[in-house]
């Protein structure tokens, strides 16, 4: 199953690098693309669970880094208001 790593810039300026277990998030998310931070969290949750998904179809379990992926996400994007814009900066398939 593909991986991939997706690049983010915060509000603040902040970047941070992202894990998808699948290449799910490219149907979800569009490099280039800034969100609104609600639109953005709902995008992340229906990638990451559905990633999370397709992981248990394929070995029987989901995957927790996916899930550990959101947690990290939604944290990240607490201290923001609602009209706050995330950039999606890209995408890396993993090796």
């Amino acid at each position: 199953m593909p991986e991939m790593e997706f690049s983010l810039r915060w509000p603040d300026g902040q970047e941070s690098r992202c894990y998808s277990p699948s290449l799910v998030i490219e149907e979800h998310l569009v490099p280039g693309a800034d969100y609104p931070l609600p639109e953005f969290l709902t995008r992340c949750r229906a990638a990451l669970n559905e990633a999370s998904r397709r992981v248990q179809a394929r070995y029987g379990f989901a995957c927790s880094r996916a899930m550990a992926t959101l947690a990290a996400i939604e944290e990240q994007a607490t201290p923001f208001a609602p009209e706050a814009q995330v950039h999606v900066l890209g995408f890396r398939r993993l090796p």
